[in-house]
C-alpha cells in the first residue's frame, strides 16, 4: 500500500491529505477519517448475503499502516464509524484496538451509529455529537447552524465522476473543499460514491492508488 500525501492550508493551519481515505493533522498528531462502517458486511452476512470476511479487515489495515505512518496519537472519526446493530464486526474491530496503547479516538456520532450506551461505553472511547478543536468544528453532517464555523465532515460520501472518449466514465472518491467546509471522503472501501453532492464553488481533490489530483 502506498501512502501519497497533498499538505493544504485550512485556516492557517497545515493538514495533510491522502489518496488512502484520510486527513492527518500535524499539530494534534490527529488521523481524521470518516464513514468506516464497521459492522456492514456483518449486517449482510446476518441476512443471508454473502460477504468476504477481508473485506474489514483490509480497512482495519489501512487504517493501521495510517496510525504508524504518521505516528498519530489520536484518532477522530467524523461519524459512521459503525454501520448498524451489534454484530461480529465489533469484536474484530473490539480486539484490534488492543494493539494500540495511550491511543486516543474520538467518535462524532453519525447516523449509522446506533449502538446502545453499553456497547459504546466498552470500546473506552470518546463519544460526541460534535467537537470544536480551533479553528475547526468535527460534525458528521454540516447543518444551517454550523455555517460560521470552518467544518470538517462526512456522512456524503463524496467522488467525482470522469468522462473519456466513447462514453468511457470513472467514478473516483474525493474531498470536497469550500470556504468553509471540508467533506471527507468514505475511508470503507465497501461503500458506494456520491458524484453528485459536489457544491459550484467546491475544490475537488480526486485520489488513485498513486496519484492526488486538484480540479
Amino acid at each position: 500500500m502506498e501512502i501519497i500525501e497533498e499538505h493544504i492550508n485550512l485556516c492557517d493551519e497545515s493538514v495533510t491529505l491522502t489518496n488512502q481515505r484520510a486527513l492527518f493533522w500535524p499539530r494534534n498528531s490527529a488521523l481524521i477519517l470518516s464513514d468506516l462502517h464497521i459492522g456492514k458486511t456483518g449486517h449482510f452476512k446476518k441476512h443471508g448475503i454473502p460477504m468476504p470476511d477481508a473485506i474489514l479487515q483490509k480497512d482495519l489495515n489501512r487504517l493501521k499502516a495510517l496510525i504508524e505512518h504518521f505516528n498519530a496519537n489520536q484518532l477522530i472519526v467524523v461519524g459512521d464509524l459503525f454501520h448498524a446493530e451489534a454484530n461480529n464486526d465489533m469484536l474484530t474491530f473490539k480486539t484490534w484496538m488492543t494493539q494500540f496503547q495511550n491511543f486516543e479516538i474520538v467518535l462524532i456520532k453519525g447516523n449509522h451509529d446506533r449502538l446502545s450506551k453499553k456497547m459504546m461505553a466498552d470500546f473506552n472511547f470518546r463519544v460526541e455529537t460534535e467537537l470544536e478543536i480551533e479553528p475547526f468544528l468535527f460534525v458528521h453532517e454540516q447543518l444551517k447552524k454550523h455555517e460560521n464555523h470552518f467544518t470538517i465532515s462526512g456522512h456524503i460520501h463524496p467522488g467525482v465522476l470522469l468522462k473519456g472518449k466513447g462514453k468511457q466514465k470513472l467514478k473516483l472518491p474525493c474531498y470536497q473543499l469550500t470556504k468553509n467546509q471540508l467533506i471527507l471522503p468514505a475511508f470503507s472501501l465497501f461503500t458506494g460514491l456520491n458524484t453528485k453532492s459536489a457544491p459550484n464553488d467546491a475544490i475537488c481533490y480526486a485520489f488513485t492508488e498513486s496519484s492526488i489530483f486538484r480540479f
